[in-house]
C-alpha cells in the first residue's frame, strides 16, 4: 500500500485523519449567522472568501454535545457541490501515512463508526481516518456519505 497525505485534526478530544484529498483549505472562521430551523449540527452560515458556506458542528454530527465555545478552526470540505466548513477543535499535523482498512472486531464507539473509514498510525499509535462527507447529513442519518 502507498502513503497518502492526511490532516490531523482534534474532534471531541479524539485525534482524526482526514484524507487530504477532502480538503480543500482550513480557515478560521470569525462570524456565523444561524439559520433558522435548521438542524442541530448546522451551526449557520459563513462567508468565506466571497462565497457563503455551511458551518457544521462535527462534534453535533457525530451525535455528541456541541463545543461549550466556537474554535473558529474549520476545514473546508466540497460534499455533493457545495462547500461546508467543518468545525474542528484542534488542527495538529499533515503527514503522509499508509492507509489501514477497519480491522474486524476493532470495538469503535458508535458515534465515531458511521464517519470512520480506517485507520493511520502516528508514532505507533493508532488514529480513526473518518469521511467528513459522512457527517454532513447530521446524526440521524446513517448511510449518506455524500461521496461515489
Amino acid at each position: 500500500m502507498s502513503e497518502q497525505l492526511f490532516l490531523i485534526a482534534q474532534i471531541a478530544g479524539q485525534s482524526v485523519a482526514i484524507d487530504a484529498n477532502q480538503v480543500e483549505s482550513v480557515v478560521d472562521i470569525a462570524h456565523v449567522v444561524a439559520v433558522p430551523r435548521a438542524e442541530g449540527h448546522v451551526r449557520g452560515l459563513a462567508a468565506l472568501r466571497s462565497r457563503v458556506v455551511t458551518v457544521i458542528d462535527t462534534r453535533a454530527a457525530l451525535g455528541l454535545a456541541p463545543a461549550e465555545r466556537d474554535t473558529g478552526r474549520a476545514v473546508i470540505t466540497p460534499v455533493d457541490g457545495h462547500h461546508y466548513a467543518m468545525l474542528v477543535d484542534a488542527l495538529d499535523d499533515v503527514a503522509p501515512f499508509e492507509s489501514q482498512p477497519m480491522a474486524v472486531g476493532v470495538p469503535l464507539s458508535p458515534v465515531w463508526q458511521r464517519a470512520g473509514r480506517g485507520l493511520v498510525e502516528r508514532d505507533g499509535e493508532p488514529i480513526l481516518a473518518i469521511d467528513l462527507a459522512a457527517l454532513v447529513p447530521g446524526p440521524d442519518c446513517a448511510d449518506h456519505t455524500g461521496r461515489d
